[in-house]
C-alpha cells in the first residue's frame, strides 16, 4: 500500500522546493521534477524514485487552495480530496461531481489522504493575510474532523534568523525560531511537536548533511504519522 500527503499552503511558501528538497535528500543529486509540474498550474501527484522503483509514499500539491474564495480548490472538494473521491490529474475549478470520470464513487483506504501536510514560509508567517489564515484552518478543521493527522513544514528558517543562517544546526536552539513555530501553532491551531523547521535546497549542492538532517526528520515524522492513520483506520474496519 502507499502512503498518501497531501500538501497545501500559501503561494511561495516552497510546497514544490520542498518535495524536490525530499527528492534531492532521497536520491543524492540534484532534482527539479516537482518544479516542473507547478508551472504548469495544475495540481499534481509525486512519487519518490528509489533505486529501480519508488519509496511507498506519495505527494500531492493542490494549487490554489491557499487563494481567496472563487480562486483556488472549492471548499466542497476538500472533504471528497482528503477521502479519496478525487483522482490525480482533476482541474479543480469547479465542485467535482460523482458523474465526473475523475471522480472515485468508492474510494479505498488506499484512496484517501493519510497525512496533511501545510508548507509556511517562517518569513512570512506574522504578515500573512487574514483570509489565507482561515483557509488554512478549514482544511485543517476538515482533516481533523476525519482523524488526519496534520503536519507544518516551516521553510525559509534562515531567513528570519542570523544565529540559523550561519549554522542551520542552531535551528532548535534559537528563540527567534521557537517563536515563529509558536507563533504558527497559534495561527493554524496545529501543535508545536507537528511543527518541523526546514530549509529547502535552492543553489546548494546535494549532500548539505545540516540540511538532509532536518528534511529527513520532518519526512520521517510524516511517514509514520501517515502510517500510525492507516494502521488505526485498519484496526477500527
Amino acid at each position: 500500500n502507499t502512503l498518501r500527503m497531501l500538501l497545501h499552503g500559501p503561494v511561495g511558501a516552497g510546497k514544490s522546493s520542498f518535495f524536490n528538497s525530499m527528492d534531492n535528500v532521497l536520491q543524492d543529486r540534484i532534482t527539479t521534477r516537482a518544479l516542473a509540474d507547478s508551472l504548469s498550474g495544475k495540481s499534481f501527484t509525486m512519487e519518490v524514485k528509489k533505486a529501480g522503483s519508488y519509496f511507498p509514499f506519495t505527494f500531492t500539491d493542490i494549487r490554489g487552495m491557499e487563494i481567496e474564495e472563487g480562486n483556488g480548490v472549492h471548499p466542497k472538494d476538500i472533504p471528497k480530496i482528503l477521502l479519496g473521491h478525487v483522482k490525480n490529474g482533476y482541474i479543480v475549478k469547479n465542485p467535482i461531481s460523482e458523474g465526473n470520470p475523475k471522480y472515485n464513487e468508492n474510494p479505498s483506504l488506499n484512496d484517501r489522504i493519510h497525512c496533511l501536510v501545510a508548507v509556511i514560509p517562517a518569513n512570512s508567517i506574522s504578515l500573512m493575510e487574514q483570509i489565507v489564515i482561515d483557509q488554512l484552518r478549514k482544511v485543517r478543521q476538515k482533516a481533523r474532523d476525519l482523524g488526519i493527522p496534520q503536519v507544518i513544514i516551516m521553510t525559509k528558517v534562515d531567513e528570519v534568523c542570523p544565529l540559523v543562517k550561519g549554522n542551520l544546526e542552531k535551528v532548535y536552539a534559537s528563540k527567534k525560531i521557537k517563536e515563529k513555530m509558536d507563533e504558527c501553532s497559534m495561527r493554524l491551531g496545529v501543535p508545536v511537536n507537528c511543527i518541523f523547521p526546514v530549509k529547502n535546497y535552492h543553489d546548494e549542492d546535494p549532500g548539505n548533511t545540516k540540511m538532509d538532517i532536518l528534511i529527513l526528520k520532518a519526512l520521517l515524522n510524516i511517514v509514520n504519522f501517515a502510517s500510525d492513520y492507516v494502521l488505526d483506520q485498519t484496526d477500527n474496519e
